[in-house]
Parts: structure tokens; C-alpha cells; sequence
């Protein structure tokens, strides 16, 4: 079994900053691209960033130049470094990853059960 797990989440003045982390757990053989994604209430799903195996990064129009993506493949961890939080960056936020949980299994999307994120003005 394969896990995703966020946290991070929570209240913060608009201007603030936050700091999400998704762990995966389980059977894990490779882990490709990862990547974070948002849902605010009546919206589509959007994507927030992307990380690949490499370190490379793609940030969506609205995060670009305020949220940093990265992760530590030693720990099975991605974070989302959201800094001057605007009121429509409320949502909740989820983690997403591309991997195999084995040799001979071919890889597969991931996704974590989402943390809120709620911006205050």
C-alpha cells in the first residue's frame, strides 16, 4: 500500500507564510514527478507546482514568484513554501506523485487527502 500524507496547513493573515509537507509511505520502488494542487470551494482542481525526479520545477501562473516547491527523496517528502498569502490562495491543498511501487508495477498517480489552507484578511 502506498500512502500520501499533507500537512502543513492551517490560518494565516494574508502577507504570511506556510510551509506544507506530504510524506509518502508504503511500497515504494521509484517516485517520478510530485506535485501540489488546490481546490478552493465551487472551483476545479487546479495545479499549484510541479517537481520531476531531477529538481525540475513548474509553477503555475498565480504561485509563480511566492511559493517554492522541493523535495528530499531521501525522506519520500515534498514541500510547498507559500510565502505573501493572498485571500484566494484558500483552498485545500492537495499532494499528488507519479511513482512505481515496484519493480515490475507501472508507475501510477498518487493523491493525499488534502489540508486546508485558509488565508484571513
Amino acid at each position: 500500500q502506498v500512502q500520501l500524507v499533507e500537512s502543513g496547513g492551517g490560518l494565516v493573515q494574508a502577507g504570511g507564510s506556510l510551509r506544507l509537507s506530504c510524506v509518502a509511505s508504503g511500497s515504494i520502488f521509484s517516485i517520478n514527478a510530485m506535485a501540489w494542487y488546490r481546490q478552493a470551494p465551487g472551483k476545479q482542481r487546479e495545479l499549484v507546482a510541479v517537481i520531476s525526479s531531477g529538481g525540475r520545477t513548474m509553477y503555475a501562473d498565480s504561485a509563480k514568484g511566492r511559493f517554492t516547491i522541493s523535495r528530499d527523496n531521501a525522506k519520500n517528502t515534498v514541500y510547498l513554501q507559500m510565502n505573501s498569502l493572498k485571500l484566494e490562495d484558500t483552498a485545500v491543498y492537495y499532494c499528488n506523485s507519479d511513482l512505481r511501487s515496484s519493480w515490475y508495477e507501472g508507475p501510477r498517480s498518487y493523491w493525499g487527502q488534502g489540508t486546508q489552507v485558509t488565508v484571513s484578511s
